[in-house]
């Protein structure tokens, strides 16, 4: 593998091999401190981002290797006009790798195409954003001890939410999945999604508007922002945003070792009160992340330990 664009791309035995290299990542950091000693990562961020952007930046540095780029299209030469072709081949002279995120599908797609060094996609539009769905699959491996035998609840934005797209792809090729879908009737997952990934996989899924109502099955909880961003409208997002706060109340009826998880960042879907629960996930979620992306950049840089 060249590069990372899409989550589709990896097989169930290559997202098994980069859980076990970051669990290993975890266990020993020390043998991993100078692996990339020499390597340069460039960031190439169009589109704003904290987690992401720094969780790679973090990776690099764990790893004993560099990074350089910019955290926002205004910063770069995109401002004036250039292309992402021109960008990747330009940076490809100065990075032994990329990641990056931009607000159009695709982008990172074309630049892998033109780059000389392996491409990571970082986030593209609404489309795709691989490195937080292996975020979520070692998440749910630490959190669980598995990534099969599992009722899964997406709740929120689940129209525009690539976080939910990418997830549902990865986790539908894991055994006995069953899959429940919380939305308000505007922010339902898109058909095609239904059709050529929980249809197509033959996964038991369920469509619902009432969170509480199905709370005892879950064993995990991923919830999303209502993502002003992806709106074309003020009214329909204000309408909306509210839709689903998880409350401790609302956690009543969950199960005690049901984990939650939310890619972040946060607005006012999770009360804080719950950042205490041992179930609370997403600040745990956050730290995996750095640790799969460490695992990543090993891969296709081809380095081992």
């Amino acid at each position: 593998m060249e590069h990372l664009i899409d989550i589709a791309q990896l097989s169930t035995d290559e997202v098994d091999a980069l859980i076990r290299k970051a669990e290993d990542i975890i266990a020993n950091p020390a043998k991993y401190a100078d692996i990339c000693r020499g390597k340069t990562l460039a960031t190439l961020f169009f589109e704003p981002s904290t987690r992401t952007r720094l969780s790679f930046e973090a990776a690099m540095y764990g790893l004993g290797g560099n990074v350089l780029g910019f955290s926002e299209a205004q910063s770069s030469s995109a401002s004036k006009g250039e292309s992402v072709s021109d960008t990747a081949k330009t940076v490809s002279c100065y990075a032994d790798i990329i990641a990056m995120r931009h607000p159009k599908e695709g982008a990172p797609l074309v630049a892998s195409m033109a780059a000389s060094v392996p491409v990571i996609n970082a986030g593209d539009g609404g489309h795709n954003h691989p490195t937080q769905t292996l975020t979520d699959l070692l998440t749910i491996h630490k959190e669980k001890g598995r990534l099969d035998n599992l009722t899964i609840g997406f709740c929120g934005d689940l129209k525009f939410g690539r976080t939910v797209h990418s997830l549902i792809t990865a986790i539908s090729r894991y055994k006995n999945i069953r899959v429940v879908l919380i939305s308000p009737d505007e922010l339902k997952l898109p058909s095609y999604i239904k059709k050529d990934v929980l249809q197509k996989n033959n996964i038991e899924y369920a469509q619902t508007t009432d969170l509480e109502a199905v709370m005892p099955e879950l064993d995990i909880l991923y919830m999303t922002r209502v993502q002003r961003e992806r709106f074309f409208n003020e009214e329909d997002y204000l309408r909306l945003k509210d839709s689903y706060i998880l409350t401790k109340e609302k956690l009543s009826g969950a199960k005690s070792d049901m984990a939650i998880l939310h890619p972040l960042p946060r607005v006012n879907e999770i009360s804080v009160a719950i950042d205490e629960d041992p179930r609370a996930c997403y600040f745990r979620q956050v730290l995996y992340g750095k640790f799969i992306r460490m695992a990543l950049i090993l891969k296709l840089l081809g380095l081992e330990a």
